[in-house]
């Protein structure tokens, strides 16, 4: 069921998205795809290997014991996840998964791995949090003085609310969730209890370092503004200056609005949804918008693909060697 429903949500995406550059009209904004050029194509995957990079750096800082060494390992692991969920046909949470499994094939213990990663993911959205907020003050700016705050203000405010609650349950729920699942697992499957418990100790030392979760949370904030930038750029090499701030402000807003749609993989529809109605708001025309929204899953596609190709790779060679 799961498995059809994400079907369904991508058709629905696929078919939004289809509406609105139609009505915005195919040769425009094909003809905004086709200005950023190999050189500039080139540029917007460098800053996405530049986050990758800073995003593993984020995971090893909730990695207590792991050598600094093992930075490439995250970074490839991050890699993984981003790239399956960009280019597989499932959710953010088959991506998780696949990261973690990468990361376990680098030679981390899996208990380490799955604790960090929950507080990796913690720290991401608490940053990701504050990136929302920044971009909700700046849109009811200029709203306010467009004149189209009573009727668009709600919703984002709205978005960001259910981006709140999210991060607020993924950080207050970690300890009772744990607790709820070694007690079934317990009755379940007793050889587990001790997979579990290993968890919450590690997840316990993870958060007894503060300072380590605040360079994570730094980090992932550092990431979130690097990729907008990394859109202001594209825009530039596009021929469509804008101010950095406008920039910020909407890819800040579109990737609340992708995580709030996580259920829609790729977030597919929802993304070229926002550019075309949050962009005017800013002076970025819905052709610009939508010719930048293809752009970024083209560079999606030519990342995540090799990505998930190798990591297909390794999992078979690892499946192949003896135990």
């Amino acid at each position: 069921m799961l498995k059809y429903l994400a079907l369904l949500l991508t058709a629905i995406g696929l078919a939004v998205a289809l509406w609105f550059i139609g009505r915005t009209g195919f040769a425009e904004v094909a003809q905004g795809v086709a200005s950023i050029g190999v050189a500039g194509f080139a540029v917007m995957i460098g800053f996405t290997a530049a986050c990758l990079v800073i995003l593993g750096g984020a995971w090893l800082a909730v990695a207590p014991g792991v050598p600094r060494q093992k930075l490439a390992s995250f970074a490839w692991a991050r890699a993984a996840r981003e790239g399956a969920t960009d280019v597989l046909p499932f959710s953010q949470f088959g991506g998780l998964v696949i990261g973690a499994r990468a990361a376990i094939s680098g030679g981390i213990r899996d208990s380490l791995v799955y604790a960090s990663l929950i507080a990796d993911q913690t720290t991401e959205l608490a940053a990701q949090l504050a990136f929302t907020l920044f971009g909700v003050a700046m849109l009811s700016v200029a709203l306010a003085s467009g004149g189209h705050g009573p009727s668009m203000l709600p919703m984002v405010l709205g978005g960001t609310a259910v981006l709140a609650a999210i991060m607020a349950g993924f950080a207050f729920a970690q300890r009772p969730v744990l607790k709820m699942a070694q007690g079934l697992a317990g009755r379940l499957l007793p050889g587990s209890i001790a997979t579990m418990a290993a968890l919450r100790d590690e997840l316990d030392a993870i958060y007894a370092r503060p300072a380590r979760v605040i360079i994570a949370f730094l980090l992932h904030l550092i990431a979130w503004v690097l990729s907008a930038f990394g859109a202001w750029v594209a825009l530039a090499i596009m021929g469509h200056r804008l101010p950095v701030t406008s920039v910020l402000t909407i890819e800040s807003l579109i990737f609340t609005l992708r995580t709030v749609a996580f259920a829609i993989p790729g977030g597919v529809g929802v993304q070229e949804a926002a550019y075309a109605l949050l962009g005017p708001l800013f002076g970025l025309s819905p052709a610009a918008g939508l010719a930048l929204s293809l752009v970024k899953r083209a560079r999606d596609i030519a990342v995540g693909v090799p990505v998930v190709v190798a990591w297909q790779v390794s999992e078979a060679r690892g499946l192949g060697r003896p135990a």
